[in-house]
């Protein structure tokens, strides 16, 4: 496994999560924001177009992914509580990272939008029950998962990117 693809390893669920769980993984993601933002602050236009590895996502598109990948999950998640076991959609996120918006927008549009996005994401997950992280929804790539598995899923794909983002500025001396 390419350490610079999967710093963190690869996503592997907690099967039989516990309140305690659920708790800490939407802390990630109330957290997420303020790391990512951390993270890129000093970074500038030449850094924020580095590739994070070779053939990968520049730093750039990877903030851009992240706002995109957030809204479709909170979509996800409002679908699986609201209909009984929705198909997700999905979208081709390595054509999105081609187009202009991602290569013309600077990264403060989407550290804006994650910013406002995960306040409201985190509000509704804290007010959710135990059985409301039962109910599901069929993702095309990642096949019928609870709520449960897509809220640490979520809180680990944005710690996986700002880890991405980390190890690129490690290996480059930027600081």
């Amino acid at each position: 496994m390419d350490s610079r693809s999967y710093p963190l390893g690869k996503f592997v669920p907690e099967e039989q999560p516990t309140s305690e769980h659920r708790k800490r993984w939407i802390e990630d993601i109330a957290q997420i924001p303020r790391m990512l933002r951390l993270t890129v602050q000093n970074l500038n236009s030449g850094q924020l177009l580095t590739p994070y590895r070779p053939g990968g996502w520049n730093v750039q598109q990877v903030v851009h992914h992240l706002a995109d990948n957030d809204m479709n999950a909170y979509i996800r998640f409002k679908r699986a509580l609201t209909e009984e076991a929705p198909f997700a959609g999905t979208y081709r996120e390595e054509l999105w990272a081609e187009l202009s918006d991602y290569q013309d927008t600077p990264i403060e549009a989407s550290l804006l939008l994650i910013e406002s996005l995960h306040q409201r994401f985190v509000v509704l997950l804290r007010s959710l029950s135990p059985d409301q992280f039962q109910r599901t929804f069929t993702s095309p790539t990642h096949g019928r998962m609870t709520l449960d598995i897509a809220t640490q899923r979520y809180a680990w794909h944005a710690r996986h990117h700002i880890a991405q983002i980390d190890s690129l500025k490690e290996r480059m001396g930027w600081e």
